[in-house]
């Protein structure tokens, strides 16, 4: 079986980080491991508050997982401060990480922050370098780059400015654009768009994470990188298509639509 490991925030909501990266693991057939960086108090329609992880806990926790079982992919969320980021990316160079893809969580569903305002240059410094696969949405982009993304055209100029800061492949994410859902992807030679219908719903609670995931679970079994964001694209669009009315806010994806809906088997 192949292994996956998760470096993120927690929800205990169940919708995002960590909770949602070992649903997504499971739903597609592969072992899931998880370093928390943070414990996040969150619901669907707020952040009340985090503590963050102490970075040699984060290290401890790195080393327990390569020592003992390598993943063959590791997804990187929420890195909340200068230190967690310094510290997960020395463990990676450490273990010398394979198939890394980094989610760089700026922001929950309703805006709060999740990474220290100020951390940005050290995020672009230590982090960024490291991923085979980068999965900003344009707000993130924007903050990465620095440049304002209005059209596809500007996705597609961010995702080469930050391929040029040393990442692997950029995949721009459109959900925060108007029309369908379009990704943009710069592997450093070949520009791919991957298209969605857009779905009018509100329950939309960690497709973020979810999306990222599902990548680092592709890549794992050995899909390649343009191949394991189209499986990843297929797979959040149907979660987000049987997404699930919990919570008074914005509701989680469906992980596992292709086992069961609203509680009844497809089995």
């Amino acid at each position: 079986m192949k292994k996956v490991l998760s470096i993120a925030g927690s929800d205990c909501s169940g919708g995002a980080g960590i909770q949602a990266d070992l649903k997504t693991f499971s739903a597609h057939g592969v072992f899931g491991m998880t370093v928390i960086t943070s414990v996040v108090a969150e619901n669907t329609c707020r952040v009340i508050e985090y503590q963050d992880v102490r970075p040699d806990i984060i290290a401890k926790q790195i080393d327990a997982v390569f020592e003992d079982i390598p993943p063959d992919a590791v997804k990187v969320g929420m890195l909340p401060n200068r230190d967690a980021m310094r510290i997960v990316a020395d463990r990676l160079r450490e273990w010398q990480a394979k198939n890394v893809v980094i989610d760089p969580v700026m922001y929950a569903k309703n805006g709060c922050e999740l990474m220290d305002s100020g951390a940005i240059d050290a995020l672009i410094a230590n982090v960024i370098p490291l991923a085979d696969v980068l999965t900003p949405n344009i707000p993130e982009a924007e903050r990465i780059c620095g440049m304002r993304i209005q059209s596809r055209d500007d996705m597609i100029e961010a995702a080469h400015s930050i391929h040029n800061i040393g990442c692997g492949s950029v995949i721009i994410k459109g959900g925060h654009s108007d029309g369908d859902a379009a990704d943009i992807l710069f592997d450093g030679n070949e520009v791919y768009c991957f298209t969605s219908p857009r779905i009018n719903t509100k329950n939309t609670h960690g497709t973020g994470c979810t999306f990222s995931s599902a990548i680092a679970a592709n890549l794992a079994k050995e899909y390649s990188v343009n191949e394991s964001v189209g499986l990843a694209k297929d797979y959040i669009t149907a979660a987000i298509e049987n997404s699930l009315e919990i919570g008074q806010g914005h509701g989680p994806t469906n992980h596992f639509y292709n086992f069961f809906i609203y509680g009844e088997s497809k089995i």
